[in-house]
């Protein structure tokens, strides 16, 4: 007798208890429309103090005040109504309230647009006058930055011009958001049960964990047959959102878009660049690594889908949800019980959005804001060990949100993405401490180490083909070459030769990868995964073997936010990213850890 297949629930039937709850934010709609209809009327406020601030300290004071309260209610705002559109991406209701948001924000950048161009029009001799004025002291980290923007921000006009453009400049993300999440619909097939199931992004990884080899075939097949029929309108989607940051590169006076996205953090070019070189010079320990998985695995040939389930399958273990918080939990007793009590506190209690639900968000992601909870998006699935992992990413991500809020003021507790990938992968860095150290035999040993070279792999040098990809899409249309489906294509086909080596079989779906990875659409975001990899090996292994001021320079570190330069503020917490040591060391960990697999099997 067949079963019948496993159908998404609707949103509305999935149990509160396995949702957030966004009550800190807005406890309901009527409250955000309320406030968003406060911000709305406080916008005009701006124009009291234009062409004003040249005048004290104590105008230019009270500008900045203001101008913080209005992003403080934005961030609330703004965040909910992402969380809301998170929870079904083809509800109306929150498409709507999103897109009203991004409207209004768009009203608020273009009334505040004139306050850039009129600090940095300030002569310099009363601008030092003022960053010595008492009024200032809360502002002046952030008066320092923004004078760095000064050959990069234009004239009044100019400014205003572009912040019209921000709803339109989020057009090519919007587009594969609602074309990937809300109108691809994948089919059917058996799993490695003969259970029919529905195929969705979120199942899809875990399919690709099934032992059976025809399944994850199957699925990878069926999956990126989708994706292949509409191969020309995601390609079209990418190549717009490549030309937006040229564009607005070129328009700041960059001399390109990996230029402009550097800059913020102050983070050199060579970084970025002796990442990629580093990774090219050890990619040999990888071809290694998949000569291993073939012989381990009895295979001819090695595919794509073949490198996710582990090779040592019958060691697979089921986790519940309250089983892999308490993994979680006790694999982070190292940064002391402060720490693990709030985060116990959020995981049991409603900071997450545990499993999908028809037109979810795909993926994982952590929300923090200044005012709410640091809420987590996950689409759980308790067969894949991965999404256990990815849990203590997000928890990192989140107690990073958390300890920032509280010990640092609005303006200087968001961090950046450069640092906040520290904070995550530490967290599975001890994670996997913590299942090695508690490892039943060589057997399970074994299995654990496959796992961590799987998740090196996809965060080192996954993450720095993809960081190059990025370099090379955008290099190309900066030098006037158009990125149509067969460039996009061919670019990344070279580098999936490259990276997965000679007697790696590449199947021609997989070229379409380049088309469904969202990050693609905040370019220059995913090298610092790898970097921030790099980074939490080595702050995990001072924290792991040293004692308290090691673990207090970490809890500093997290609780730092942006209140100095991600180089800086890692520097303090004992790793300098500016030389090679990190990305050697994760990388030779790497190595050994294939060559104890290789030995164990």
């Amino acid at each position: 007798m067949k079963k019948s297949p496993t159908r998404l629930l609707p949103r509305s039937k999935v149990k509160p208890a396995d949702t957030w709850d966004l009550a800190r934010l807005f406890p309901h709609d009527g409250a955000w429309e309320k406030a968003f209809t406060d911000w709305v009327k406080r916008i005009p406020g701006y124009a009291r103090y234009r062409g004003k601030l040249a005048a004290s300290a104590r105008t230019l004071a009270d500008c900045l005040a203001w101008d913080e309260s209005l992003d403080r209610l934005a961030e609330r705002l703004g965040t909910y109504a992402l969380l809301k559109t998170a929870e079904d991406t083809a509800e109306s209701q929150y498409q709507r309230m999103q897109g009203r948001y991004l409207h209004a924000a768009s009203q608020a950048a273009q009334a505040a647009s004139y306050i850039r161009p009129e600090i940095l029009a300030i002569p310099a001799p009363r601008m030092k006058k003022f960053l010595a004025a008492k009024e200032l002291a809360p502002y002046r980290l952030l008066l320092e930055r923004l004078l760095r923007y000064k050959p990069h921000t234009l004239g009044d006009r100019e400014e205003k011009l572009l912040a019209m453009q921000t709803e339109m400049a989020q057009a090519a993300g919007q587009i594969f958001r609602q074309l990937t999440d809300a109108d691809f619909r994948f089919g059917t097939l058996r799993n490695e049960k003969g259970e029919t199931v529905e195929l969705t992004h979120a199942t899809f990884a875990t399919l690709l964990h099934a032992p059976r080899r025809s399944v994850r075939q199957a699925a990878f097949r069926q999956y990126y047959g989708v994706y292949a029929g509409h191969r020309h309108a995601l390609a079209a989607a990418l190549a717009g959102s490549v030309e937006r940051d040229v564009y607005y590169a070129r328009a700041r006076n960059f001399s390109g878009a990996l230029e402009a996205s550097l800059f913020p953090d102050q983070v050199p070019a060579t970084v970025y660049d002796n990442l990629i070189a580093t990774v090219h010079r050890r990619l040999p320990a990888l071809y290694r690594y998949y000569d291993v998985r073939r012989r381990k695995m009895k295979l001819r040939n090695l595919h794509h889908y073949d490198t996710y389930v582990p090779i040592l399958t019958a060691l697979h273990k089921r986790h519940t949800w309250d089983q892999a918080v308490s993994t979680v939990l006790e694999a982070l007793r190292p940064l002391g019980s402060a720490y693990c009590g709030a985060l116990e506190k959020g995981l049991r209690g409603r900071w997450c959005d545990r499993y999908e639900n028809r037109g979810k968000q795909s993926g994982a992601f952590s929300a923090g804001s200044y005012d709410g909870d640091p809420h987590i998006l996950m689409n759980y699935q308790p067969d894949v060990l991965e999404h256990v992992f990815t849990l203590a990413h997000e928890a990192g991500h989140s107690m990073h949100s958390l300890l920032s809020a509280r010990h640092q003021p609005f303006r200087y507790y968001d961090y950046a993405i450069f640092v906040a990938e520290v904070a995550s992968t530490f967290n599975e860095q001890l994670l996997n401490h913590h299942l090695l150290e508690n490892a039943a035999d060589d057997r399970q040993r074994a299995y654990l180490l496959n796992r961590q070279i799987d998740a090196v792999r996809a965060t080192l040098f996954r993450q720095t083909m993809f960081a190059e990809f990025e370099k090379l899409i955008h290099a190309s249309v900066e030098a006037g070459e158009p990125l149509t489906l067969d460039r996009l294509t061919d670019i990344y086909r070279a580098l999936l030769e490259k990276y997965f080596g000679p007697d790696f079989t590449l199947d021609d779906e997989l070229n379409l990868e380049c088309l469904r990875i969202l990050h693609f659409y905040r370019a220059f975001y995913v090298y610092k995964y790898a970097t921030g990899l790099s980074a939490a090996v080595a702050l995990s292994e001072r924290v792991l073997r040293g004692g308290e001021q090691e673990l207090d320079a970490y809890l500093k570190f997290l609780g730092g936010g942006c209140s100095k330069d991600p180089l800086d503020l890692l520097r303090d917490a004992g790793v300098d990213m500016e030389k090679p040591h990190a990305v050697e060391t994760a990388l030779g960990q790497f190595q050994e850890m294939v060559e104890e697999l290789d030995r164990l099997i």
